[in-house]
């Protein structure tokens, strides 16, 4: 059985007893951990992938240690131009073993869910010019086409309300 999990930002293939290296993770040493990020299940032939994740699928992990990665050397250079920088760092790593992958929500049940209509807010009919004096232009120009009042698109604010009172 292998699963491919999502672990400090990225994504790993991993198996039982399998020892993997991962960036920094924050408990000590020796302190158990589970990742619920799981993206795929292989078992004896059969996969199960997740959108994105797989419901109630766990990975466990014990820490081994943590440690620095070798160091890695960054140098810039522009020939003829007397440029160079040197520059490098290590990573800091994690050393853990996978202890147990679980795939108990291996079989994702799909909600079927009904998408409602939206309700679009609509003023019908405006007759107080005070209420017409408050709208935007573009609610103006609404009610306008609602109307079937023609040549609407190029009426200024006080042209619309004009017209939409008579």
């Amino acid at each position: 059985m292998y699963a491919i999990v999502e672990i400090a930002g990225q994504q790993f293939k991993v198996a039982k007893d399998q020892k993997v290296y991962v960036h920094r993770l924050q408990e000590e040493e020796g302190a158990k951990v589970s990742f619920s990020k799981v993206l795929l299940i292989g078992s004896e032939g059969t996969v199960t992938v997740g959108a994105p994740v797989i419901e109630g699928a766990e990975v466990t992990a014990k820490i081994l240690g943590h440690l620095k990665g070798d160091k890695v050397i960054v140098f810039k250079k522009k020939r003829r131009k007397g440029y160079r920088k040197k520059n490098g760092h290590r990573q800091f790593l994690t050393e853990i073993q996978i202890e147990s992958i679980a795939a108990s929500g291996a079989t994702k049940k799909v909600a079927t869910k009904k998408a409602e209509p939206k309700v679009e807010k609509v003023a019908t009919e405006a007759t107080a010019s005070d209420d017409l004096s408050s709208m935007t232009v573009a609610e103006l120009k609404a009610i306008a086409k609602e109307k079937g009042i023609e040549g609407y698109t190029s009426l200024k604010k006080a042209e619309l309300i004009e017209a939409l009172t008579k």
